[in-house]
């Protein structure tokens, strides 16, 4: 099996499940980032990064409410770990930073905290809180650290019930595109 067909796999079998407490699935939620990404004229690399964020969830095998049982699953480094063998650092490494992203923006910007979901709330608690001075500096230090900002700030926009998006199929040509023809 190819991977965008491994991936439609995964969001067939457990996109449909709920979003961590948020009111939208986490296809949806998937689908909302990436139409985000998309309508903000980003690069392919990135709509793809948006579209596959959250990855993680759908292939860690845990409960949805992972969270509520105080379990960090890792989502990004699994994500990462999983679609590197596919995808180069453009894709992955967003990924793996955007929750590190989260994090940043809670210690750089004194309003982000105060706009971020009871869920996200708990889940910034499980991955460590705000960043410290050594983490963010190790953080901006990254090439990729823009690009997870970006990845973050339309993960925060994609949590609307009901938003009218394209379908997860409107994304399989650009996955092909962007995903390596043959893995070594």
């Amino acid at each position: 099996m190819n991977i965008v067909n491994e991936i439609f796999e995964a969001f067939e079998k457990r996109g449909g499940t709920a979003y961590f407490g948020e009111p939208v699935s986490v296809l949806e939620h998937s689908i909302q980032a990436a139409a985000a990404a998309e309508q903000a004229g980003a690069a392919p690399s990135m709509i793809v990064a948006a579209l596959l964020h959250d990855i993680g969830h759908l292939i860690h095998h845990m409960p949805e409410d992972v969270a509520d049982h105080g379990i960090n699953s890792h989502h990004e480094e699994l994500a990462r770990n999983w679609l590197s063998q596919y995808f180069g650092p453009e894709v992955t490494e967003p990924i793996r930073l955007h929750v590190a992203a989260k994090r940043y923006l809670c210690r750089v910007e004194s309003d982000y905290i105060r706009g971020l979901s009871p869920a996200s709330i708990q889940s910034l608690g499980l991955q460590g809180g705000p960043l410290i001075d050594e983490e963010a500096e190790e953080f901006v230090r990254s090439p990729y650290f823009q690009r997870a900002i970006l990845i973050r700030r339309w993960d925060d926009l994609a949590k609307v019930s009901g938003l009218v998006t394209p379908d997860f199929q409107h994304y399989r040509s650009l996955l092909e595109s962007i995903a390596r023809k043959e893995v070594a």
